[in-house]
């Protein structure tokens, strides 16, 4: 007898990627910690996920440029032991800019598969601000990554129209961060029941996460804790983030908060975890953001959001439904909002809900890798078939 069983070809195993950003995991603010999550997500063993650091800690510019190169060293390394290996350069404006024109042109002339990943406030704006040299070399850059990742509309509008990036290489890709409740016999915090507002009682936490300065909304956020419609409200708050922290703490005392307000600098992952977990409301009066992790923190945990119409935020949110939105550098709105929410426990309570329901429904960092792993093997795989075209190119 003939055994007319075929075997199924193998499937095609999950592609290695190396991700390349300033400060690496440990000092790369809000892109490194979605990377540290994004590692910590896949099964041990199952993904071949590397992280490059391209420029050290914010502080250390001497060793900037030498980070830079051994960052390209593993790069040219890479083409040589592992060819298949998908290069992921996430980008925002600035300095950040100036490395991925170095690495992009080595992904390039090297012919290794590289994605662009843009994290950015405004990069429309501070494209435009460049030289015109400087924005032939930003478009090359974009148009020569096998794929664009962006993380809202405007930014997939920024790519298209000024740096004119097929429509089809990119893909929209809200942020995300991990269940703090996922693997725990009880939920950390619950706002089933809201306690009823006591003056006497324990303060509402009011939480801030991100670089201290004005593009956070920090100074209106201090006056706005000051204002006469929070002083006789039961509260306090922590502003969690590095910058100018002397400055703001000097601003605070001088506002008369210091009894109220804590400023403890850069928290890490675990540090703001608890936090958040002892809080109530989660505020960020931003300026500009692409998709704040702040805000994605702050819906996960269970805290009443407050926040900006910035960035893909109204593409993920709902005002008077999952979080609550004040115009920007608006220091009564912001004081309204913030008085509201803690002088009424039950809207504070409602708010909470829905919004870690949308978490779950929508913003969990499990769905995310998942489109992320497919991303990461469609680009693969498209390279492996545009191999003979790339030989005869070069």
């Amino acid at each position: 007898m003939h055994n007319n069983t075929h075997k199924l070809p193998d499937p095609m195993p999950e592609p290695s990627v190396r991700h390349y950003v300033a400060g690496g995991t440990e000092h790369g603010g809000g892109i490194g910690r979605l990377i540290g999550y994004i590692l910590a997500s896949h099964p041990q063993n199952s993904h071949d996920h590397r992280v490059t650091d391209t420029r050290g800690p914010r502080w250390d510019k001497l060793r900037s440029p030498f980070i830079l190169w051994g960052a390209m060293a593993l790069m040219i390394k890479d083409r040589l032991v592992a060819p298949g290996r998908v290069h992921h350069l996430h980008i925002a404006g600035r300095g950040s800019t100036a490395r991925k024109l170095v690495l992009g042109a080595c992904a390039r002339t090297l012919g290794c598969t590289h994605v662009l990943h843009l994290h950015d406030f405004d990069y429309a704006a501070d494209f435009l601000r460049r030289p015109i040299w400087q924005r032939r070399a930003i478009r090359a850059l974009f148009r020569g990554a096998d794929r664009v990742i962006v993380l809202g509309e405007r930014d997939r509008a920024t790519a298209t129209e000024l740096l004119g990036v097929p429509p089809r290489s990119i893909g929209v890709l809200h942020n995300a961060v991990p269940d703090p409740q996922q693997g725990r016999d009880a939920p950390a915090k619950t706002q089933a029941t809201a306690p009823q507002a006591d003056p006497q009682g324990t303060p509402c936490k009011i939480v801030f996460l991100g670089q201290l300065g004005p593009r956070k909304g920090v100074p209106e956020l201090l006056s706005a804790l000051a204002h006469p419609n929070m002083q006789s409200l039961n509260w306090s708050a922590v502003l969690a983030g590095d910058g100018p922290v002397d400055e703001y703490h000097a601003e605070a005392e001088r506002l008369g908060l210091l009894d109220r307000v804590s400023l403890p600098g850069w928290l890490g992952s675990a540090e703001t975890r608890a936090l958040c977990e002892r809080s109530d409301i989660l505020v960020l009066p931003s300026h500009g953001e692409g998709m704040a992790m702040a805000v994605l923190e702050g819906l996960a945990h269970g805290l009443a959001v407050v926040t900006t119409r910035v960035g893909a935020h109204e593409e993920i949110l709902r005002d008077w439904e999952t979080c609550l939105f004040v115009p920007v550098g608006d220091v009564e709105a912001l004081a309204n909002a913030l008085g509201n929410l803690v002088a009424h426990p039950e809207m504070r309570a409602k708010l909470a809900q829905a919004g870690r329901a949308h978490y779950l429904n929508a913003l969990s960092i499990d769905a995310y890798v998942g489109k992320l792993d497919a991303l990461h093997r469609s680009v693969s795989q498209g390279a492996l078939q545009r191999v003979p075209t790339q030989r005869g190119a070069a």
